[in-house]
C-alpha cells in the first residue's frame, strides 16, 4: 500500500540511543513509506561506541546497512545521502516531503537548528523544513537538560518544532526494551500523522 508520493525525511544525529531510528525505519518502510535517510558524522561513531558496528559510508552500502538493522529487506523505499552532501535533494526546499523526523537528536543538533546554523545535510534538510513551514518533529536524547538545552529546546518549540523527548511510559505494559522504545517511536510519528506501528493506547480508566 502506497501512503504518498511524497518522501519522510529521516535524521539520525550522533546522539545515544540509535534503537529508536531502527525501531522507526522498521516500522516506516514495512508501511511501505518512502525513506529519505540521512545520518550525522557523529552517528558512525556511535554505532561503533554502542554496537561495534561500523557503518558504511557509500549509500548504496549504507542503505543495504539500515535494512539489515531494521530487518526489512524489500519494503518500502530507502535512500541514504552523505552527511557532507548539502547538494542533496533534501537541501532544497523545491524538493517536496512529508515532514522530517530527527531520531535521536543531540542537543549539539538542537543548538544549531535553534540559531539556524547549518553544517552538515541533516542541519540544511531541517533547516528547511522550518523555512517552509513543513513539519519537523525532534526526539532528544539527552539528560538532564541544562538550561541552554531547555532555551533552545523553547527556542523550537516556538517556531513549531515537535519536541518528543525520548521518554517511554509504562500504562501498556512493556515486557521489553522494544516496547518501550516502540512507545516513543509511536509518539514521534503521531506528530506526522503516521500510524504504523501497534501500539497499546490509552483509553482511560476501566
Amino acid at each position: 500500500m502506497s501512503h504518498s508520493t511524497k518522501p519522510l525525511i529521516l535524521g539520525v544525529s550522533g546522539a545515544s540511543g540509535l534503537i529508536y531510528a531502527v525501531r522507526a525505519l522498521k516500522y516506516l518502510l514495512t508501511a511501505n513509506y518512502e525513506i529519505e535517510l540521512v545520518a550525522s558524522k557523529s552517528t558512525y561513531m556511535v554505532w561503533q561506541a554502542e554496537q561495534d558496528i561500523r557503518m558504511p559510508a557509500e549509500p548504496t552500502a549504507q542503505e543495504q546497512f539500515w535494512r539489515e538493522q531494521a530487518g526489512v529487506t524489500l519494503a518500502g523505499k530507502l535512500r541514504c545521502h552523505p552527511w557532507s552532501d548539502v547538494g542533496a535533494n533534501i537541501a532544497s526546499g523545491s524538493f517536496r516531503t512529508l515532514g522530517m523526523i530527527i531520531m535521536p537528536c543531540s542537543m549539539s543538533t538542537v543548538a544549531k537548528l535553534a540559531v539556524g546554523l547549518s553544517s552538515d545535510l541533516l542541519e540544511r534538510a531541517a533547516d528547511v523544513q522550518l523555512k517552509e513551514g513543513r513539519k519537523l518533529v525532534i526526539v532528544p536524547r539527552e539528560t538532564p537538560f541544562s538550561l541552554i538545552h531547555l532555551r533552545n529546546l523553547t527556542t523550537l518549540a516556538e517556531t513549531g518544532v515537535r519536541v518528543v523527548p525520548a521518554i517511554p511510559a509504562w500504562y501498556h505494559n512493556p515486557q521489553t526494551i522494544e516496547d518501550l522504545v516502540d512507545f516513543v517511536v509511536a509518539r514521534a510519528l503521531d506528530q506526522l500523522d503516521i500510524d504504523c506501528i501497534p501500539l497499546q493506547r490509552w483509553q482511560g480508566h476501566r
